[in-house]
């Protein structure tokens, strides 16, 4: 019987014959942490000038600073060489384009049958609006650094430019 995951394993024995970041240190190399969604149209390194180990990469549904984010970041920043982060969502973004989390609990369970009432998907139909809440929320943490630098921007998914938030 076919694992459903041979594919991913094939890959990585052929990863492994020219891996090149052995002896990578785990601290961000350019200080970033870059919150962004879990879309695959995103590649966060390219789309920023990135190599492995400049930054680290928070992702999540819609790119929201949830209380899990926040934990990572506070960890990063004293922890693994942050010392700036970027809040990064995208257009055409699935999390913004409902009105709210029960549209989605309600669709799910209408299409699948599974009550998922018991999550937080932090959707929004203003993402200027949640993006401007997030990089508050880890500008005002009490636990990260006061005079840590934040910032947002927007990703296009359809031409891969990034365009800074202006709040």
């Amino acid at each position: 019987m076919s694992n459903a995951f041979d594919d991913l394993f094939a890959a990585n024995a052929d990863y492994v014959r020219d891996f090149g970041l052995a002896g990578l240190e785990p601290v961000a190399a350019r200080g970033l942490a870059l919150v962004t969604c879990m879309d695959s149209r995103i590649e966060p390194l390219g789309t920023l000038g990135l190599k492995p180990g400049d930054a680290k990469i928070l992702r999540n549904a819609g790119a929201r600073v949830t209380d899990d984010t926040l934990r990572t970041l506070v960890l990063a920043t004293y922890l693994l060489g942050v010392d700036r982060v970027l809040v990064m969502p995208h257009t055409r973004c699935k999390m913004a384009s409902v009105s709210s989390d029960d549209e989605v609990h309600d669709g799910i369970a209408r299409t699948y049958g599974v009550d998922t009432r018991s999550l937080e998907f932090n959707t929004t139909p203003d993402q200027r609006a949640a993006l401007r809440h997030d990089l508050e929320r880890i500008r005002h943490h009490p636990l990260l650094p006061a005079d840590l630098p934040v910032s947002g921007a927007v990703y296009d998914v359809d031409s891969g430019r990034v365009t800074p938030f202006e709040e």
